[in-house]
């Protein structure tokens, strides 16, 4: 399967490249960063650290040339960014995984306007586990009743730049599924100074940042006398890049429309 990277020259992008190259089935055909990235020119293999494989890093203005030879592009980037590749992907016919966070409503329209004409797999966490994780704070939400407070705690590197994480957000949203209630409307997220009784059925969230943390994530649902802890920590980011080439295969075949890594993992 022929496959596009974008983003290629950040953590996430380099540990993209490794993995297809190194997944039986699928080829390289392109990777590409931004125009300011020092590495322009050289070959992405040696950027990520496997060898030379022939394949050059290219800039936004190769963007339109990938997405015409790739089957699927990998966007581990930043909102505006995503936006400029969803609107090539559909105009080329690329199916697209994403993985990127801090995603807004006018990128959800984009998506379903994209997913009109190409596949569109969109996750904010790509490891299998975490998407175990996320079911299960459905059903437990919806298994304990309101009197269980929900809070989502989550801890990444120094150098995240959305907060509270993506992978929070969707855990705090599966549990508002479960409850059968609206996150936006029950979601608390900051606190400071003198905040009051913790509201009825609300869904807390709190973010840590520091050192080099992959990514740590638990759904805490407490009441008088006991707690239930659902805790995921990542140790490596290889889970992701595994995840999203996976899905990326995945995606072959597949009628056009907007999945996520439920879809991918037949949950």
């Amino acid at each position: 399967m022929k496959i596009g990277v974008v983003g290629a020259t950040g953590r996430m992008g380099r540990m993209l490249i490794k993995q297809v190259h190194e997944t039986e089935g699928c080829e390289l055909v392109g990777a590409i960063d931004r125009p300011s990235a020092a590495e322009l020119g050289q070959d992405v293999g040696v950027l990520a650290g496997v060898g030379a494989i022939g394949v050059k890093l290219g800039t936004d203005a190769d963007a339109a040339a990938l997405f015409k030879a790739a089957a699927c592009v990998i966007d581990f980037t930043v909102p505006a960014a995503t936006l400029a590749h969803l609107a090539l992907a559909a105009e080329h016919g690329c199916n697209m995984v994403i993985g990127t966070t801090g995603l807004g409503a006018e990128h959800d329209a984009a998506m379903a306007q994209a997913a009109q004409k190409i596949v569109v797999m969109q996750a904010p966490n790509m490891s299998a586990g975490v998407v175990l994780l996320t079911a299960l704070a459905e059903q437990v939400a919806r298994t304990l009743g309101p009197e269980y407070d929900i809070e989502v705690l989550e801890m990444h590197h120094r150098h995240k730049i959305d907060a509270p994480s993506g992978t929070a957000l969707a855990l705090g949203a599966a549990a508002a599924k479960g409850r059968g209630i609206d996150l936006n409307a029950a979601a608390i997220r900051s606190r400071d100074g003198h905040t009051g009784v913790r509201p009825r059925g609300a869904i807390g969230f709190a973010t840590l940042r520091g050192g080099d943390v992959v990514g740590d994530h638990s759904v805490i649902l407490a009441t008088d006398g006991e707690r239930i802890e659902l805790t995921h920590k990542a140790a490596s980011r290889v889970i992701y890049a595994a995840g999203a080439v996976r899905a990326a295969r995945w995606t072959h075949g597949k009628k056009p429309g907007r999945y996520s890594m439920r879809d991918v993992l037949g949950i």
